[in-house]
């Protein structure tokens, strides 16, 4: 039985391009046999040992497509349907954050740039937790965002392969970790900024 709370996967300005362009039948076959509501093998895998992933969310006019990085198991899978992440140190803006607060719908798109590994996209519900016990989970995090997801793998036709001959990747200097304190970026030392930041900022002149 369908879940009422889920809205379809196509709306109607997908069925029309689908039928205008006599993709109905591949699109239905797709839904059917690839979209689903608990994570695969792969997708854990792939979740699981991601650096990055990309995200984006929307509020009425307000769309926004973002990044979010961090050592391997930075996202946690915590339930059948359910993944992390920890939203570390920022520029301030909470673009991200903000849409969320509004508007939980989500779209996460995680992929390996070796030319070869499938895409994990999903489709989800996004909630924002500052809870002591989500943030001890993520060493670092300033909040926790969790998600509800629908899960859709992508082929990787198109994906090109930029790991070359080596996957060897250096750690990231500025992804928190225990007993070790990041180094401010860049921007955070302009003239227009540096006596502006945030009263919690880690790199707030004179508390670092």
């Amino acid at each position: 039985m369908e879940d009422p709370i889920r809205a379809p996967f196509y709306h109607d300005g997908m069925r029309e391009l689908q039928d205008r362009l006599d993709g109905r039948r591949v699109a239905d076959g797709l839904e059917k046999h690839r979209l689903h509501f608990e994570f695969w093998e792969q997708d854990r895998k792939l979740i699981e040992e991601t650096r990055f992933f990309f995200i984006a969310t929307s509020y009425q006019d307000n769309v926004d497509c973002s990044m979010r990085s961090g050592d391997p198991g930075f996202v946690r899978i915590t339930g059948p349907d359910t993944l992390e992440y920890p939203e570390y140190d920022g520029n301030n803006m909470y673009r991200t954050l903000g849409n969320i607060h509004r508007n939980p719908n989500v779209g996460l798109l995680f992929v390996r740039l070796d030319g070869k590994t499938f895409r994990t996209r999903i489709r989800g519900k996004a909630t924002i937790d500052d809870s002591a016990d989500a943030l001890a989970r993520h060493h670092g995090a300033k909040v926790v965002v969790r998600v509800k997801c629908e899960i859709f793998p992508n082929c990787p036709r198109y994906i090109p392969d930029l790991m070359g001959a080596s996957a060897d990747v250096p750690a990231n200097p500025f992804v928190p970790r225990p007993g070790y304190e990041p180094p401010a970026p860049e921007w955070k030392s302009r003239d227009y900024l540096k006596d502006v930041l945030s009263k919690y900022d880690p790199h707030r002149k004179g508390e670092a």
